[in-house]
C-alpha cells in the first residue's frame, strides 16, 4: 500500500516539470526530450500511488496516452505544433484519466489562443520579419496545472 503522501508528493513534480518546460519554451522554444522522458517515466509510480489496476486501468492510460500521441502527431505533420509539445501532452495523457485529458486539451486550446495572440503582438511589436514561433508549451503546462491542482483546490475538506 502506498504511502498518503505519495499522491501529492508526484502531483507536485509534475507541476514543477511543467513549469519548467513552459519556461524554457518560453526562452528558446524548445522541450527536452529529458523533460518529457522524465514525466513519462514517472507515470508508472504515480499508477502505483493511486491504486492503479494492471488491466483495465493503466492499459487504459497507455491507450489514451497512445491515442493522444497519434492525433498531435498529426497536427506536428500538418505544422500546427512543434514535436516537443506533441511528446509532452503524450507523457502528461499517462497521468490523466480519460475526463480530465478532455479538460486539459479543452484548456490548452483555450490558453494557446491567448499565447499566439501576444506572441503575435510581441512579434510585430519588435517588427521581427517572418513568422512566429508559438511556445504553445506554456498553454500545455498552464492547461496541466490547472487540472492537476484542480482535485486540491476543490476538495471537500
Amino acid at each position: 500500500m502506498p504511502e498518503p503522501w505519495l499522491s501529492p508528493l508526484l502531483s507536485a513534480m509534475l507541476a514543477l516539470m511543467l513549469c519548467w518546460g513552459a519556461i524554457t519554451d518560453l526562452r528558446s522554444r524548445i522541450i527536452s526530450n529529458r523533460l518529457n522522458v522524465a514525466i513519462a517515466l514517472l507515470a508508472p509510480l504515480w499508477w502505483w500511488a493511486n491504486g492503479l489496476a494492471l488491466y483495465p486501468d493503466v492499459a487504459i492510460q497507455i491507450g489514451l496516452a497512445l491515442a493522444v500521441f497519434a492525433i498531435f502527431t498529426g497536427m506536428f505533420a500538418l505544422g500546427l505544433m512543434g514535436g516537443g509539445d506533441v511528446k509532452m501532452l503524450g507523457a502528461i495523457a499517462l497521468w490523466m484519466p480519460l475526463g480530465a485529458m478532455a479538460n486539459l486539451i479543452v484548456l490548452m486550446a483555450l490558453l494557446g489562443g491567448a499565447v499566439t495572440v501576444a506572441t503575435m503582438i510581441h512579434h510585430r511589436m519588435a517588427r521581427r520579419e517572418g513568422r512566429p514561433e508559438i511556445p504553445y508549451g506554456v498553454a500545455i503546462a498552464l492547461a496541466g496545472l490547472w487540472v492537476v491542482g484542480e482535485p486540491y483546490l476543490n476538495s471537500p475538506t
